[in-house]
């Protein structure tokens, strides 16, 4: 595979900060667009935050 060792824990990382802005500009757009207010949309970040602590901590262990 080209000799690039890719680390999962690394790939996570790498993907925390792309996906956290998706949320957020999504949240945003339904907030604005949408029936539901950011107000009442603003946990699923912690949903999102979880999700990818969860799967950091099963590729570290993984690997």
């Amino acid at each position: 595979m080209n000799g690039v060792n890719v680390q999962p824990v690394s790939l996570m990382r790498a993907v925390r900060g792309p996906i956290l802005l998706i949320t957020i500009g999504t949240l945003f757009a339904i907030d604005h667009v949408g029936p539901y207010s950011f107000s009442t949309t603003w946990p699923a970040l912690l949903i999102v935050i979880g999700v990818m602590k969860l799967m950091e901590r099963a590729t570290s262990s993984a690997s």
